[in-house]
């Protein structure tokens, strides 16, 4: 609540007004979710070890079960980070703040309960209550966006000025579709030590600049953006940044913990609430390119194994197929976070051509 008791004080101490800056909570947002991570890291990863250790997934290559007993539910501590730290410096009193952030909290008790009989039992939830239980989730999210901010019911088209089709209250499906879908495209990602996590790190990075220029009446104009208030989200995603930076201190590899579905569901719905929110979904295509690559595999190898008789690839995700081609992890981690960067570069110049 460092935000709004600022703002009592800096009526007697001037000092106090500089944290009215979005920037600078946005940088504290960044800096003390970082240190509180690493803070209390080794006590979440002795807990984890105790309680939350995982087998390896089921469709992976053979070697990945010398990570079996590798501690899962990194996301959780990714998502404590983030609650904690939001009591500091988030502005509560924004919508999209808090429906970001119950974006974060529905889609992570689904993750919870995933890993958790899977640590349990061996087996997860089924796919289909999964699937419905996202859809309810995304579905309230959305609804409540609409019925309280009353966005604009068009899409807004990268690189065209006046492209902006009306779709009216095909907007809710649309809106689920967005964020359900990221949320499984990130999921998908997470198969390798790291894989996941850097391309997020860059993509809220991208979104919160996104946000930033939306919330800025100058910048949306010159931008031909759609201003909407989304500012605050700028300091949400930086708190989201400095917790997976924390977290990655843990799951570089060779992993001393997993995301698990806890963070990869979370953390993806989390992303596609914001690019929803800014009116930018369709730079997430651009700049979420590693997760729809991961996502357009495993399509791809499902289609042609039921059409065809065959597999496409070695296996899906397209990671696992590089590692059969004898790609070692490290090096299929770090060629992935290199592309997510130059594409999350390209959808930065894609918000000035226009």
């Amino acid at each position: 609540m460092m935000y709004h008791f600022s703002l009592f004080l800096q009526q007697y101490y001037r000092f106090f007004s500089f944290f009215n800056y979005i920037s600078v909570r946005a940088i504290a947002a960044l800096l003390s979710a970082l240190f509180l991570a690493i803070l209390i890291g080794n006590r979440f990863l002795r807990f984890s070890e105790k309680y939350f250790r995982s087998k390896t997934r089921e469709y992976a290559p053979s070697h990945h079960k010398k990570k079996d007993n590798t501690p899962t539910m990194g996301g959780l501590f990714i998502l404590i980070v983030f609650f904690i730290n939001g009591l500091f410096w988030h502005n509560w009193l924004v919508p999209e703040v808090l429906l970001v952030t119950l974006s974060l909290l529905f889609f992570g008790m689904i993750g919870f309960v995933d890993d958790w009989k899977k640590i349990r039992n061996g087996k997860g939830i089924s796919s289909a209550t999964k699937f419905l239980l996202q859809l309810l989730s995304a579905g309230l999210i959305v609804s409540l966006w609409i019925f309280i901010q009353e966005p604009s019911l068009n899409l807004f088209i990268p690189l065209f000025k006046n492209c902006n089709p009306y779709i009216g209250w095909l907007l809710i499906p649309w809106g689920i579709f967005i964020i359900v879908g990221t949320s499984n495209a990130v999921n998908l990602t997470d198969g390798l030590d790291g894989l996941a996590t850097g391309p997020l790190i860059l993509n809220f990075y991208t979104f919160a600049i996104i946000s930033y220029c939306a919330g800025h009446k100058l910048f949306s104009v010159y931008l031909h953006m759609p201003y909407v208030a989304t500012s605050e989200l700028v300091v949400l995603a930086a708190s989201l940044i400095g917790g997976l930076l924390g977290f990655l201190w843990y799951n570089m590899y060779p992993a001393q913990i997993f995301m698990g579905d806890v963070g990869s569901l979370a953390l993806g719905a989390a992303l596609g609430s914001i690019a929803l929110f800014t009116r930018q979904e369709f730079l997430l295509v651009v700049s979420g390119g590693i997760f729809v690559l991961e996502t357009l595999s495993v399509i791809v190898q499902v289609l042609s194994y039921r059409f065809l008789g065959r597999k496409f690839f070695r296996m899906a995700p397209i990671h696992h197929h590089f590692e059969l081609m004898g790609w070692n992890e490290v090096k299929i981690t770090v060629r992935f976070w290199i592309i997510s960067l130059v594409l999350c570069l390209l959808t930065l110049l894609m918000l000035k051509v226009r």
